[in-house]
């Protein structure tokens, strides 16, 4: 089992946290909470099922190199800037 690191941005979306990870974020790797850290286990989830559908349809994780996350000065005030570690066992990807 391999184990992935994703860099995932929490930012302030009204009364809530809005999560997402830049990397998957075209697959649909977003989501939200009540809290900073309910938005975290949240968007760990998300990424889980997202690299297990990627898996089933044999695509690719994307290259970090190809994704340009945002930089400290395209963060809104609030913002928290993370890398989860997320175990997943993908058939035969990567």
């Amino acid at each position: 089992m391999k184990k992935y690191i994703f860099e995932v941005i929490i930012e302030p979306d009204e009364d809530k946290w809005h999560a997402f990870c830049p990397l998957l974020e075209e697959k649909g790797a977003s989501t939200w909470g009540n809290t900073v850290e309910e938005a975290l286990s949240n968007i760990k989830e998300v990424i889980i099922i997202t690299l297990q559908n990627m898996a089933q349809h044999n695509e690719k994780i994307p290259s970090l190199k190809k994704i340009r996350t945002k930089t400290q000065t395209d963060l809104k005030i609030g913002t928290l800037y993370s890398r989860v570690g997320v175990p997943t066992q993908l058939s035969g990807q990567c």
